[in-house]
């Protein structure tokens, strides 16, 4: 044959064979046990290998007798790990039997094949955590399976390790959003350890109440952190009485830019006064000044925006009014802050008014939320990395579904933040082995069980993870990275 991809064999006795045969196929070839296996056939893409078991199992699955005859044979198709960057089908001739006592017919056991698909237990094994970090069309593509069938096993693998993973409830929790794959999502962190410990599908009452009721220890948690979203607020009351809400400071903050910077976009878009339009939209190359606290401007940033000020007296009043807003988290008690804000609140000018309004109207609504974070000091800064890195991983998957997206997430081996909890001292008698052991010199018997605490996900390590070449390994089982099948 021609063909570039095909190649000629030889047989032990040096008689020229088929291109697309393999005569001499050992029983170790594929590393199953239980199997003889025939003439493998290799095409371009594929390895087609006849096999048969070599002790069909006859014991009715019924009845359980022993006495059973043959009623036939079927010759079934069963996936396997590719190999040698083609896929692999095993066309197993599989017997069927008939139970003389009871009557029934059934089909042997395959040794090492998976009892719900048409595929081997290790390919199963292998598409759980391949599905991870590849779209699911390209391993069934990979496999020669169906994108269906994939997405079952990834589904069923998920499921498992939400059962194998268990983080810790926080003292300090915060809930925030990420807008991902066209819909806001809860991310659940837990503050005091800076760990992500969920990612729920959905921001709505009903989610969040479900997560919190299902929470253990739920009287652990003292302080939630969030931002001004009544849905979140309401599930935590209801479910956590005796915890303290605070809103967090930074989205607070946040407010007083967007002011500021609504109004500037408001002067550009005035066209009754052409040139203080032309003005404010020159501003828009020096924005970012504007949103940096005085404090924190250099030399040359404060002359620059010293001559912008100065020639718009309009948005040097709005800056006057974000920076006396942000003088608010500068101070030290609850009720030197509400005065602030009292004050803050009279100065603000009509002509500021439309421009500042969400903010005295979130303050209105949220006060002692606000006011709450000079009693607690937690913010939800943490979350705002760990929603970008969520992004980055979503951009990385090119079509993840939100199901695999949070299983990357949280469940990457070797992310985890944990420590070993020393077990609880316990009263022993002094007629016990230990004290026993101990008068007579003998070496003491610990007990050497300990509760290991998972605190949820690491930042940093995710980020190191996801952005090392480990990426296509870490959810290999310790068993999986030993078998050379697996690597």
């Amino acid at each position: 044959m021609a063909d570039s991809n095909s190649r000629q064999g030889r047989s032990a006795n040096s008689e020229p064979v088929s291109s697309d045969m393999i005569p001499h196929a050992p029983t170790n070839l594929l590393r199953l046990s239980g199997y003889t296996i025939g003439t493998v056939r290799e095409t371009a893409h594929d390895y087609h290998i006849p096999m048969e078991t070599q002790t069909p199992s006859a014991n009715c699955p019924a009845c359980q007798s022993i006495q059973c005859v043959g009623y036939g044979r079927s010759e079934l198709l069963v996936h396997d790990l590719p190999m040698h960057g083609k896929r692999v089908g095993l066309y197993i001739e599989a017997r069927r039997f008939k139970c003389r006592d009871c009557g029934k017919t059934f089909m042997e056991t395959l040794p090492e094949v998976d009892s719900k698909r048409r595929m081997t237990d290790r390919l199963a094994r292998w598409i759980g955590p391949r599905s991870l970090f590849h779209t699911f069309t390209s391993v069934a593509e990979e496999i020669g399976i169906t994108e269906g069938t994939v997405r079952n096993i990834a589904h069923d693998y998920m499921d498992a390790l939400e059962q194998t993973y268990h983080f810790e409830t926080p003292e300090w929790m915060g809930i925030d959003e990420i807008h991902l794959l066209r819909r806001p999502r809860a991310v659940i962190t837990n503050l005091r350890d800076n760990t992500v410990i969920d990612l729920l599908p959905n921001r709505d009452k009903r989610h969040i109440l479900r997560y919190l009721a299902a929470l253990e220890h739920k009287d652990r948690i003292r302080t939630v952190a969030m931002d001004m979203w009544r849905p979140y607020r309401d599930a935590v009351l209801e479910v956590l009485p005796d915890a303290s809400v605070v809103v967090d400071k930074f989205h607070v903050l946040r407010m007083a830019n967007q002011a500021m910077d609504e109004l500037r976009r408001s002067l550009s878009r005035n066209r009754d006064a052409d040139r203080l339009r032309k003005k404010a939209a020159g501003v828009k190359k020096d924005a970012y000044l504007f949103r940096k606290r005085e404090k924190d401007l250099d030399d040359s940033e404060r002359l620059i925006l010293d001559g912008w000020l100065r020639n718009i007296p309009e948005l040097a009043e709005a800056w006057r009014l974000k920076e006396g807003f942000y003088a608010i988290y500068d101070a030290t008690t609850k009720e030197d802050a509400r005065q602030r804000y009292r004050t803050w609140a009279a100065s603000v000018p009509p002509e500021c008014q439309s421009a500042f309004q969400p903010i005295l109207t979130a303050w209105e609504n949220w006060e002692p939320y606000i006011l709450a974070y000079f009693d607690h000091q937690v913010t939800n800064a943490f979350t705002e990395s760990l929603n970008n890195l969520i992004r980055v991983t979503n951009r990385m998957g090119r079509g993840y579904s939100f199901e695999v997206l949070r299983a990357r997430i949280l469940f990457t081996r070797g992310t985890h933040k944990k420590q070993m909890q020393r077990p609880k001292f316990q009263r022993k008698s002094t007629r016990t082995t230990a004290f026993y052991h101990m008068e007579m010199g003998l070496p003491l018997e610990f007990d050497q069980s300990q509760g290991e605490i998972n605190y949820g996900v690491d930042l940093q390590l995710l980020t190191e993870v996801l952005g090392s070449s480990k990426i296509s390994s870490i959810h290999k089982s310790p068993d999986e990275l030993d078998d050379p099948d697996f690597r």
